[in-house]
């Protein structure tokens, strides 16, 4: 069954459809059609996007573009979820000039063939660069920063996977915090004018290395913020984006379609959810109101349990819940089990100082953090413990530094191991 996406009851239209065995499209809006842009052929199913029902707010004009119009901009992450979707939004903001950083040749690629021609169908005249290559670089990035003027940054680059970093811990820190410390740094000897790291709610009261390397992050930024004016660094907090690489949602719908099972951590396990163009638009009007060591939280709506989504995107597809009766539904769930370093439940905040801002839908946050000279002994040792591979000082270090930081696994259990290998001698 299709449904229009023009019709403002949409939204009530299929929760009425929820419980009957049907498949839920949607057609395009009538603008699409009468454009020729689009056709009746143009299905799709239903979204997370349209069962979440998020109402969006408008953005605030003046403050959409106060941080990039007229700028050199450059965005660390480029071809990621968030990076790309900033690109795009930047783009539309008429910068000078767009600086496009990943390590990632084939997302760095596409990112820049997209927004190539972005520019060239809105009439956009602001030049692109690329450059490829790691935030763990000093030397590029402060060349990168002095060549290009640069006066923005947006650093959304990041390992952000939960178990991916839980088993490789040591590149997870270096990446996500130390790598945010070498951006920092040569931000500020570049005379970078604004700052504004990407984290996220899992930087909370963290189990995981992510988690943690990204508050560790954040608290480089608060104290590099206290020791200079010189770049006003800013940090934006939210959940999970719709749709990004790794993500339940796209993991659910290709598991429907292969018959299932779909695979659930835990029944209670719950999560927050914000389309990527929602994200990146309330990170550009809140890097406009930083002042300087601005935590900024974005308003994620109701959490969403996880167990429901899944009955919901079975539903829509047109199936039935497997029970354990014989016959009965067909696609199943099977519950796994929470995996090293995930929560049942996220949050934003750490402490409860928090006040509006301009926009209704962004908040600030007062937390604490350590005087810089006090950080940078502390990171000296992490490091130490990085090159090293001493995964127990590494776990140790994160708990006594990060608050309310409790990991879940023992990193050297989990880490990976070098194995010997005996080659037989060459006749």
């Amino acid at each position: 069954m299709a449904v229009g996406q023009d019709d403002h009851n949409q939204r009530r239209i299929i929760e009425y459809l929820e419980p009957f065995r049907v498949r839920v499209r949607l057609i395009p809006g009538i603008h699409e059609l009468v454009s020729g842009r689009m056709s009746l052929a143009n299905l799709r199913d239903v979204g997370i996007e349209d069962l979440l029902g998020r109402d969006q707010v408008e953005p605030l004009p003046y403050l959409l573009g106060r941080s990039v119009a007229t700028r050199s901009v450059m965005v660390t992450g480029a071809g990621g979820s968030i990076g790309s979707e900033l690109c795009r939004q930047i783009l539309r903001q008429r910068p000078q000039l767009l600086v496009l950083l990943d390590q990632s040749e084939f997302g760095l690629y596409e990112i820049h063939r997209e927004l190539s021609a972005l520019a060239n169908d809105e009439d956009l005249p602001s030049p692109l660069i690329t450059v490829l290559g790691s935030v763990t670089e000093p030397g590029l990035l402060q060349r990168t920063l002095s060549r290009y003027q640069i006066e923005t940054i947006y650093h959304a680059a990041a390992y952000k996977h939960v178990s991916l970093v839980e088993n490789n811990v040591i590149q997870g820190l270096k990446n996500n915090t130390f790598g945010t410390l070498y951006t920092a740094q040569a931000a500020m000897a570049c005379g970078v004018k604004d700052f504004i790291l990407i984290s996220t709610d899992k930087a909370v009261r963290t189990t995981s290395v992510m988690g943690a390397s990204k508050r560790m992050a954040e608290l480089i930024l608060q104290a590099l913020q206290a020791e200079g004016d010189s770049t006003r660094f800013s940090m934006v907090r939210f959940g999970n984006v719709l749709g990004s690489s790794g993500s339940v949602v796209p993991l659910f719908a290709e598991q429907i379609d292969n018959g299932g099972p779909v695979t659930v951590t835990h029944p209670e396990v719950t999560r927050y959810f914000m389309s990527i163009p929602e994200a990146a638009e309330l990170v550009l009007q809140a890097a406009s109101m930083a002042q300087g060591g601005d935590i900024f939280l974005l308003d994620m709506g109701e959490p969403v349990r996880i167990l429901d989504l899944a009955h919901r995107m079975i539903g829509l597809k047109g199936f039935a819940v497997a029970s354990n009766a014989p016959h009965d539904g067909e696609i199943s769930i099977e519950i796994t089990g929470l995996k090293p370093g995930e929560k049942m439940h996220e949050e934003l905040l750490v402490m409860g100082n928090v006040t509006g801002t301009d926009h209704p839908k962004i908040m600030r946050a007062e937390e604490n953090y350590l005087p810089w000279r006090e950080l940078r002994g502390a990171l000296n040792t992490l490091e130490q413990a990085c090159d090293t591979f001493d995964y127990a000082a590494i776990k140790t270090f994160i708990e006594g530094l990060v608050e309310g930081a409790s990991l879940e696994s023992q990193l050297g259990d989990l880490s990976p191991r070098a194995e010997i290998v005996h080659l037989p001698k060459a006749e």
